[in-house]
């Protein structure tokens, strides 16, 4: 399924959010919680970024001239109002702060952050905009984990 050339984690990672993935356009709420689950015992950074390497792809394809204000409020509001009949659970301020932060304007050391764990948020983004480009999930899994891959491996000069 994956390259068989990724190491051992970067295959765990990518399947385990394949399955959230799914489970969120599925709206199970069990299996996107065990999805979920098994994201956050896998190593935080390395998630992190290919969650947000993801994100911020994402936004590119389904926002190719750019976002507006309104795109964002939609954005949010969309992933939000479908995801909150399935997954009660879900803080929208978690939402606005994965976004924001894939846009650049988040401030990590803001007092009013959500301490929430981020993971869940960025999987209905990724859902959300994921079918918004008709892009399939394992196609952005593979391109995220490529480009970080790749992006570790240019030498600094």
């Amino acid at each position: 399924m994956w390259p068989s050339d990724w190491p051992t984690p970067a295959r765990a990672i990518a399947t385990t959010i394949e399955s959230a993935v799914i489970a969120a356009q599925a709206a199970d709420e069990s299996e996107f919680t065990t999805a979920v689950t098994d994201l956050a015992a896998l190593p935080a950074y390395q998630v992190g970024s290919v969650l947000s390497t993801m994100v911020r792809e994402l936004l590119e394809i389904a926002h190719p001239d750019g976002l507006t204000g309104d795109d964002i409020r939609t954005v949010l509001d969309a992933v939000v109002r479908r995801s909150i009949t399935w997954l009660p659970t879900l803080d929208p301020a978690t939402v606005v702060s994965i976004l924001t932060g894939a846009l650049g304007v988040d401030d990590p050391d803001e007092p009013d952050r959500p301490r929430t764990n981020p993971q869940p948020a960025a999987i209905l983004l990724i859902d959300h905009l994921a079918t918004r480009a008709r892009v399939p999930a394992q196609r952005i899994v593979e391109h995220a984990v490529a480009e970080i891959a790749r992006a570790e491996t240019v030498e600094m000069p």
